[in-house]
């Protein structure tokens, strides 16, 4: 960082082109452009892939488990996403409700919305772990769209669909274009930031024209020893560019991507082994045939069991000095989509159902065991106080049965 400083050169640089480089190699791909935020670099990828250019109006199938951004860069495109409910187990995306909704979506069935070409996937890798990449393959191949991923959880993350298979890295070739985030509470900061990575080189090519105003020349082109001063613009682009501050930030991180994912496993792995005998939560899935980035650790409420609602436990644990958080109101219960596309809550059935029970526990490289401790001990003091009378009853019998006396 005080390299840079004392260089001169802050903007986008020669940092910048170092950690593009580096970041294609971590993940095995050709062609990486480094941006602002994952969002930039999703907008520039369905820019890039010619959205909302058709004689017909264009749509494009997205979670609605996820942020914001996902379904933000198709309307920025001015076309339409149609929201597709998740998979229980998961929280991924449901690849059989995506085929029903394309199916609406075709005929013109979907109120709201009404005729449209669907062109495009945009799945999400939520908390960190992957979608099944062959069902993927096999719905874009059978559809005709292309794939762009929002893998702002997923890095460093992978996919093998058998035992005996080696690991794909998400970002190598899993789509036509994948977009990662280095915001502050990724796997690796650069404090704001994002990188779209393609093995496509036309595509590559727009996304970085596009990412500074369509200039022909970026900064450091023109600028550098033997750049030219001068430039031309050929496309209306945006502000996206990652700065060499950032970059430098970046490079330092990806040289322990490894090892914080790493320490985020064992964290995960901790909360799994102190969290399995409590009744009252599930702990989030670890298929055996994924690498998981652990970006969240979200564990889901019985709330058959407990006598108070999500929000209140939340609250509970606020005051004991756990932040956590939500991922996320689905986007069909924000009033925008709801008021724009017509979209209900019974035309999403799981994704209803499961955000009302979703909580993020903290989990972070750093987290000291004390801190960890606490955390399961007040989700563990939170259950056990707010237990139904049912669930307690229970105990007593089982108690009872065993002979066995409780103090």
């Amino acid at each position: 960082m005080l390299a840079v400083l004392r260089s001169g050169w802050l903007t986008t640089g020669p940092r910048v082109r170092r950690f593009e480089e580096a970041f294609a190699a971590a993940v095995g791909t050709p062609h990486a452009v480094a941006v602002n935020s994952a969002t930039a670099a999703l907008h520039l990828a369905v820019e890039a892939l010619g959205l909302g250019n058709g004689s017909r109006r264009h749509a494009v199938l997205v979670p609605t488990m996820t942020f914001a951004a996902t379904a933000e860069v198709v309307r920025y495109m001015n076309a339409v996403p149609i929201l597709v409910d998740c998979d229980p187990v998961t929280l991924n995306i449901d690849f059989a409700d995506a085929e029903r909704k394309l199916a609406q979506a075709t005929r013109g069935e979907l109120a709201g919305i009404g005729g449209v070409d669907v062109v495009g996937i945009i799945p999400v890798h939520v908390g960190g772990v992957m979608v099944d990449l062959h069902r993927l393959r096999e719905f874009s191949a059978a559809h005709g769209v292309w794939v762009v991923e929002d893998a702002a959880h997923a890095f460093p993350a992978a996919w093998r669909r058998d035992a005996d298979d080696s690991w794909t890295r998400c970002g190598n070739d899993t789509s036509v274009v994948s977009c990662f985030s280095f915001y502050a509470n990724k796997t690796i900061t650069t404090g704001e930031g994002g990188m779209a990575v393609t093995s496509d080189r036309r595509l590559a090519d727009r996304m970085r024209l596009m990412s500074l105003h369509g200039l022909s020349r970026d900064a450091w082109n023109r600028y550098s020893a033997g750049g030219n001063w001068d430039y031309q613009i050929v496309a209306p682009g945006f502000k996206y560019n990652l700065t060499d501050i950032c970059a430098a930030l970046g490079i330092h991180q990806l040289a322990r991507a490894e090892a914080m994912r790493a320490e985020r496993e064992l964290l995960a792995m901790k909360y799994a082994e102190r969290l399995r005998p409590i009744a009252e939560i599930e702990s989030p899935p670890w298929p055996s045939n994924r690498l998981h980035a652990w970006h969240l650790y979200p564990i889901r409420l019985r709330l058959d069991r407990l006598r108070i609602t999500r929000n209140v436990f939340i609250d509970e644990l606020q005051k004991a000095g756990v932040g956590c958080s939500v991922h996320w109101r689905p986007l069909h219960l924000h009033p925008y989509y709801q008021q724009t596309f017509a979209w209900l809550p019974d035309q999403f059935p799981i994704a209803t159902r499961e955000w009302e029970r979703l909580i993020s526990l903290p989990i972070y490289p750093g987290m000291t065991p004390d801190e960890q401790e606490h955390v399961v001990d007040t989700v563990s003091e939170l259950c056990s106080k707010y237990k139904t009378v049912k669930q307690k009853s229970a105990v007593v019998t089982r108690t009872s049965q065993s002979g066995r006396s409780r103090t």
